[in-house]
């Protein structure tokens, strides 16, 4: 892609802005603040990071679809209910005879901890359903949940060709964790492999540190060029973003006022940077305010915040 940072996205006219696949879960996180093995209350939100974008996007003021697979319980049916109740369309989340996926998290004002109980999640297949979902949809976007496992892995791996091949905007989270994969495989081998396939890619200051080990923001961007990198946006956290189309650089401030849980922090600056992409923003203008978005949701908690149309952010951070 290599496009120039103040210009914007030309998107072909589908009848779907944004399909997110991946994990739909249930975040258990908990009631205080706690330091070391302390025991606290939790309360289940609905969760996962594909999940998190499209619920985002669809607030912000764009069409959005989430695949995924979920268990055929209770938690599973609470989840597509939420989907259901925020007027997106469910029914690319399949159900299967596997417990709904949980990740259980102490709320954090820093980075925080997961501990991740994995079942229906990675067991979406690539379906004509899904397919013709991909080929109306403008943006696809997907995480390391589904290609940490199989049958997930195969599904997305049909996904990034079936995308390449039809010139639709492939995004990836490079949200690597060594607990989501199997035990001996070489996950941080197989993210790199996938680097070169996508056009945007979104790590965090911590994502690049598993994937590369510690360095400077601008050393680690170069590495993901090294890889075949496009476009790449490094969230820093407090310190805002350093991104880089491979020949500019430009550096983030930070928006956010005041921090309560940074729980789907990323999720929320993926969706303000998607809704504005396709409603014909610069990507100089759509990373702007997806900073926005996320500092929005910095202030409740929770994965998803009732984020007002992408318009009024702007308005309300004076964009």
């Amino acid at each position: 892609m290599h496009t120039p940072l103040e210009r914007n996205i030309e998107f072909e006219q589908k009848g779907n802005d944004i399909l997110t696949i991946g994990e739909v879960l249930i975040d258990m996180i908990s009631d205080e603040y706690v330091k070391g093995d302390g025991s606290t209350t939790y309360r289940n939100y609905f969760g996962g990071s594909p999940a998190n974008i499209a619920m985002n996007a669809k607030k912000l003021g764009i069409h959005s679809i989430v695949a995924s697979a979920v268990g055929n319980d209770g938690m599973g049916r609470f989840l597509i209910n939420h989907l259901n109740e925020a007027g997106i369309e469910s029914g690319l989340v399949q159900k299967v005879d596997t417990s709904t996926s949980m990740v259980v998290v102490t709320k954090s004002k820093g980075t925080p901890i997961p501990i991740f109980y994995r079942g229906a999640d990675y067991q979406i297949e690539y379906t004509q359903k899904l397919e013709k979902a991909l080929l109306d949809s403008k943006i696809v976007h997907f995480s390391c949940w589904p290609i940490s496992m199989e049958p997930a892995r195969q599904t997305i791996n049909k996904v990034l060709e079936v995308a390449s091949e039809n010139g639709i905007l492939i995004s990836f989270d490079p949200n690597y964790h060594p607990l989501i994969w199997q035990k001996g495989e070489n996950g941080i081998e197989y993210v790199k492999s996938i680097i070169r396939k996508v056009d945007i890619i979104k790590p965090s200051e911590d994502d690049a540190e598993r994937l590369f080990g510690k360095d400077i923001p601008e050393n680690q961007l170069q590495k993901f060029f090294g890889l075949g990198a496009k476009l790449v946006i490094m969230t820093l956290g407090k310190d805002g973003a350093i991104v880089s189309n491979g020949k500019e650089i430009i550096r983030l401030d930070s928006l956010a006022t005041e921090v309560v849980d940074t729980t789907g922090a990323g999720d929320a600056f993926w969706s303000g940077f998607y809704t504005a992409l396709i409603k014909g923003y610069t990507i100089r203008e759509a990373l702007q305010l997806g900073s926005a978005s996320s500092a929005f949701k910095l202030k409740y908690t929770g994965a998803v915040a009732n984020l007002p149309k992408l318009e009024n952010l702007k308005e309300l951070y004076g964009l």
